[in-house]
Formats: C-alpha cells, sequence, structure tokens
C-alpha cells in the first residue's frame, strides 16, 4: 500500500499518476503496486513536479513498518538511530541555510557538531559488510505475484573480492513478453534450451548464498519474487540481511535525475555492460556498492576535525 500526496504540481503529472493509483482527494492517491512501479513513479514526480511539493508513504521492512520520501518541501527526512523521522522547517534553520557570513563564506559548523556528525557516519559504515552476495533477478514483468523469473544471478564477494559466480535461466510455461527479450536478449528458445526447473534453482541458490547478507539494486523487487517462489516450493522464507543500493545511493547522493542503475553507473563513471542480464548488473551493482562505500568514509573523513 502506497500514498502519495502531491501539492502545486501540474495537472498532466496528475493524470499520469492516475494510471497506477487512485486519486481520493485532490492530489491524494492511493494503490497497491510493486516496489519497482513505486520507484518508477516517483522518479516521474520528481522529474514533472516543478515547484510544487510531494510526499510519499510506502509499506517497508523494519521496526516502523514504512518508509517515506520528500521532494520539494522545507519538512526534511533524517535518521536518527536507524529510524527515519521528519525535522519540521525552523524559520532559524530556513534563515540559516540561505545565510552567509559578512567575508562571503558559507556558514560552517561547530566542531562539536562535525565531531558528531563523524561518529553518526562512523557507525553507519560499520552496518556494511565486506563478505556478501550480490544479486539480479530478470522477470517476465513487475508483478510477483503474476509474472515469472526467467534469470538469477548471483556473485559471492569476499572481502570485496569475487570469489564464486552463479548464474541460471529458468524454465517457464508462458512466452517471454517482446519488451523483455529485447532489454535482456533472452528468448524463448534460449529458455527451451538452457532453462531449468525453478526449484532446482532455488535450492543451488539458497546453498550459494549461505549465511551471507545479498547485496542488490531495488533489492526488494527481487526479494518479493524469490520470497513468493521460496513459498510455492516449499522452502523457508528468505532470511539474509538485504542491503539495497538504490536506498543507499538516494541518501548518499543528491540532485540525481533519477536512481536507476545505468543511470548511476553513468553518473558515477562505472563501467557496466549494456546487456540487461543477471550477471552484468551483478557486477554493475558491486561497483556502484564500493563507489557508495567510498562516499561514506570520504563523509568520514571530511566530518573529522
Amino acid at each position: 500500500m502506497i500514498v502519495l500526496h502531491l501539492t502545486d504540481c501540474p495537472i498532466g503529472l496528475r493524470g499520469s499518476i492516475t494510471k497506477w493509483l487512485m486519486e481520493i482527494a485532490s492530489g491524494v492517491f492511493v494503490g497497491k503496486v510493486s516496489a519497482r512501479v513505486r520507484d518508477e513513479i516517483w522518479v516521474q514526480v520528481q522529474e514533472h513536479c516543478r515547484n510544487g511539493r510531494a510526499v510519499l508513504v510506502f509499506n517497508a521492512s523494519g521496526e516502523q513498518r514504512l518508509d517515506f520520501r520528500i521532494h520539494g518541501d522545507t519538512w526534511e527526512p533524517i535518521d536518527f538511530d536507524g529510524i527515519k523521522l521528519i525535522l519540521r522547517p525552523s524559520a532559524s534553520r530556513l534563515r540559516a541555510k540561505q545565510s552567509v557570513r559578512t567575508d562571503g563564506n558559507k556558514l560552517g559548523f561547530s566542531n562539536a557538531s562535525k565531531l558528531r556528525t563523524a561518529k553518526k557516519f562512523s557507525e553507519f559504515r560499520k552496518r556494511f559488510p565486506e563478505d556478501y552476495v550480490i544479486l539480479d533477478l530478470e522477470t517476465t514483468g513487475l508483478s510477483s505475484d503474476t509474472d515469472e523469473i526467467i534469470e538469477i544471478g548471483a556473485i559471492k564477494m569476499l572481502r570485496h573480492e569475487a570469489v564464486d559466480s552463479f548464474n541460471a535461466l529458468v524454465l517457464i510455461d508462458q512466452s517471454i513478453p517482446a519488451d523483455v527479450s529485447a532489454m535482456t536478449g533472452i528468448d524463448d528458445l534460449m529458455i527451451r534450451e538452457s532453462g531449468k526447473p525453478l526449484d532446482t534453482i532455488l535450492a543451488e541458490l539458497i546453498h550459494f548464498i549461505g549465511e551471507l547478507p545479498v547485496v542488490g539494486h531495488n533489492i526488494d523487487f527481487d526479494k518479493g519474487f524469490l520470497l513468493n517462489a521460496y513459498a510455492k516450493y516449499g522452502f523457508p522464507p528468505m532470511r539474509s540481511r538485504c542491503i539495497d543500493t538504490l536506498s543507499l545511493a538516494k541518501r548518499l547522493i543528491r540532485g540525481c535525475e533519477n536512481y536507476k542503475l545505468v543511470s548511476l553507473a553513468e553518473g558515477l563513471g562505472i563501467t557496466y555492460d549494456k546487456r540487461h542480464r543477471s550477471l552484468s548488473d551483478c557486477e554493475t551493482t558491486g561497483r556502484l556498492y564500493g563507489k557508495l562505500l567510498d562516499l561514506m568514509d570520504s563523509s568520514c573523513e571530511n566530518a573529522e576535525v
């Protein structure tokens, strides 16, 4: 379930949003969509909101059981020991942001504030492991309830070095949509010749992942398909800790037009394979994860006094 509230946004944007969500009051939209569709909606909102404001609230794992995003507002989301809170607008704080010293330099922060920031980043950085499995799925569509997995790719990383990889095409009954084939290069003939039953692949994947945490870009999308597949074939629920490079990039990098994997790779100078296949996407995600960790390390160093 998601709730989207738009204020002072173009009518065209509101009309576009009604393709996925129901407008139950002026500027208030509700609906139930997949994580990938939700992220695409938010990208459209950011691109076309102009001088308007937008608030998106949606279900998420964690203690709060929800998450939210804000665009174009003076209310600021902040992280407080892993819990997301809203910092209400303060006239003095807003003035401070816009003010400069008489010598023309921007207002700075006290040493105590810098130390607190350094400690916060240092503690936050410790949450991200050096040993993990990068995971990516290709599917016939966006719905984990009605669409199917067609490829699973994974790379095992120890101390940020690739030590093993996993890749399998999934044998499915339905035909692969033309747009999916065009994007991935996977067609019905490849599936018939090289595909394996999904239950066999899942057993191998579970063994491959073991106890390691899983890293992925928009990992909730992949996790949704896997949870449904695990349940269908009687495997225990996926319990690995999941790290989402999409959420991490939104936290560390501001001002991006969108946070798609390819867009972030291009913006950060990361080489990537233009073929949209699971294993190549895992490689790109791994490079992105490394860049994001570097940004966190840099933030820690710059905050120190």
